[in-house]
């Protein structure tokens, strides 16, 4: 856990060194308002030293002495405020780019890493995390620097008025570094679990927000908030745990302070006794910076102390966002010999094998080889690898055994980009972005112009809902398209479809959530599209894919049965099965 500690503080050090030209003016800065705050203790000893001998006070003296240490005051205000401005900008500018490292690495990182993990729990390492480390570095910047050079020259003053008192405080501060860093031993492991249980618990409310619907019309609702009190039970034990513990630091070495402050004042007591003469010993205004500057030399360690346990915090937050960041990306292919241009549409499958997991097989020896313009329908039972089939042909996951081929070429040759630039998908799951219904429909084709994009939404029979909308083309989607029907959604990534015309399509269900009505005028508008398109169609409505010129029927990873309607009808096979499972009492009843 020590080498991972080491190994977190290093990489915010690098991130820190990209803001190396701003370091020397924090320092400087740092150095500045220290000497000036060193310096007022000394003026307020001689200000005491001119007022004791009450039958001849120096008022002039007092008067100069007084407007010095107004200036010195300013002065020190001025410093530490550029101090925490340059501070501010270093300590979020770093935030800045982890989050944007993480967003970056978020959007190479491979499916299988997006689909085994929990959505909250991503968001939440870039997000609060994040936040939590930025604040533990702002105060390391802040208050840690400003620390050490304040005992460094404390104790060069303490040094120069008494040199015996110097040593019981050398001794004795100590003490409070050493209790803070038992402390911090022990709480680093607790604000780990902290921020773990806290991305569990943004997970459990982002999955109930998001399901709120389900949740209540199931009943739910009392399950759900079980669940959640668990973890936030969780969440409150661990975070109790965690500050309870970092919260001993600030009394244990307040003790020690007061313990050194005492010893000062004991030791300053013994001096004058044992000289016999306490002007001989040290002046009253000395005795007064020599106690100012005891508590200014113990401050700093109990701020330090306070800062080591806060930041055992932010390298526990750190350490989390930098697991994301470092999480294996997507195999590059930067250096893919092929290239694709404009696809024919031949798409050949060479004994292709794949699973999720290698202890269950899913696709197993799958060949086919579709010609250009054929139009491909995919069916079979829920969890046969319809939309696994789908994944491969878009590269989301490559196959572990076999290949696939575009136009004769190797996908894993061909950079991934090039490869999905030549197919449309419509998904059974639409996802809409915050922003107008133009810019959603025109994500694929950003030049695109508004003539275009209004002639695709009127191929997807979506440009009437469109116009009835408040602001029409211009009209504001919310986060996922809530304010839109399911329906409406789906018909506006067909539009998106409908402005590119890729060389090839694949069609997940892409009109389950249309009414009938709509959904044959689509089926209309589709099958002029795929006209001399490559299409792959997945559907359960198996009327939806009687004009496909070839049908591929998936069991348990395998194609058990390949042909067109009528052929497969006439086998009385799986297929057979299933189309008269569906239209068989229909047409008895016709």
């Amino acid at each position: 856990m020590k080498e991972t500690k080491n190994g977190t503080l290093r990489k915010v050090i690098k991130y820190i060194g990209r803001y190396k030209f701003l370091l020397p003016f924090t320092a400087l800065f740092a150095v500045i308002s220290v000497m000036l705050t060193l310096y007022l203790p000394l003026l307020i000893g001689d200000m005491i030293d001119l007022i004791v001998d009450f039958g001849n006070v120096d008022f002039d003296g007092i008067k100069r002495l007084t407007l010095i240490g107004i200036v010195i005051i300013v002065l020190t205000a001025l410093c530490q405020w550029l101090m925490s401005t340059i501070n501010n900008r270093i300590t979020y500018g770093v935030a800045r780019e982890v989050r944007r490292d993480a967003i970056e690495r978020i959007e190479k990182l491979p499916l299988s890493y997006l689909d085994t993990k929990k959505q909250g729990d991503i968001v939440n390492r870039v997000i609060n995390d994040t936040e939590q480390f930025s604040e533990g570095l702002l105060l390391g910047f802040s208050q840690l620097l400003v620390g050490i050079l304040t005992i460094l020259g404390t104790l060069v003053l303490l040094l120069s008025i008494n040199w015996k008192i110097a040593i019981v405080v050398v001794v004795l501060t100590p003490l409070s570094l050493f209790i803070a860093k038992f402390i911090a031993s022990k709480t680093y492991n607790m604000f780990k679990l902290q921020s773990k249980t806290k991305g569990e618990q943004t997970a459990v409310i982002d999955e109930m927000i998001g399901n709120q619907k389900i949740v209540v019309a199931f009943s739910h609702t009392e399950e759900a908030t079980e669940k959640f009190d668990e973890v936030n039970n969780r969440l409150a034990d661990c975070s109790l745990k965690a500050i309870f513990f970092s919260s001993l630091t600030n009394p244990a070495t307040r003790f020690v302070n007061s313990m050194v402050y005492a010893a000062v004042a004991l030791t300053g007591a013994i001096i004058a006794i044992t000289t016999g003469n306490t002007a001989e010993a040290f002046t009253i205004g000395q005795l007064s910076c020599l106690l100012a500057y005891a508590n200014q030399y113990t401050k700093p360690f109990n701020e330090i102390s306070g800062v080591v346990t806060e930041f055992q915090n932010a390298l526990a937050s750190a350490s989390r966002v930098f697991e994301l960041i470092e999480e294996e990306v997507e195999s590059s292919d930067e250096n893919a010999s092929e290239t694709l241009g404009t696809a024919r549409g031949n798409v050949c499958l060479e004994n292709v094998d794949f699973s999720y997991t290698k202890d269950k097989e899913l696709l197993k020896n799958i060949n086919l080889d579709i010609t250009p313009g054929q139009r491909v329908a995919i069916v079979g039972p829920t969890g046969c690898g319809k939309t696994t089939l789908i994944n491969l042909l878009m590269r989301f996951y490559d196959v572990d055994s076999g290949k696939i081929a575009v136009d004769g070429k190797d996908i894993r040759n061909i950079k991934r980009r090039d490869l999905r630039k030549n197919y449309g998908m419509v998904l059974q799951d639409t996802w809409l972005k915050t922003g107008t219904v133009a810019e959603n429909i025109a994500i694929g084709k950003k030049d695109a112009t508004m003539e275009e994009i209004v002639a695709a939404a009127k191929a997807a029979h979506a440009h009437g809902f469109i116009k009835r909308l408040s602001n029409g083309y211009d009209t504001v989607i919310n986060e996922g398209g809530g304010n839109l029907s399911v329906g409406q959604r789906q018909l506006l990534s067909i539009a998106r479809v409908m402005l590119l015309l890729p060389p090839m399509l694949i069609l997940d269900e892409a009109t389950s959530s249309i009414d009938t009505r709509t959904e044959l005028k689509i089926q209309e508008a589709f099958s002029k599209m795929m006209q001399g398109r490559t299409s792959f169609i997945v559907a359960h409505r198996l009327s939806t894919i009687r004009e496909a010129d070839v049908i591929l029927v998936m069991k348990d990873g395998n194609i058990i049965e390949k042909g067109t309607h009528t052929e497969l009808l006439s086998q009385n096979g799986f297929y057979s099965k299933l189309y008269n499972s569906q239209f068989a009492h229909i047409e008895k009843g016709a």
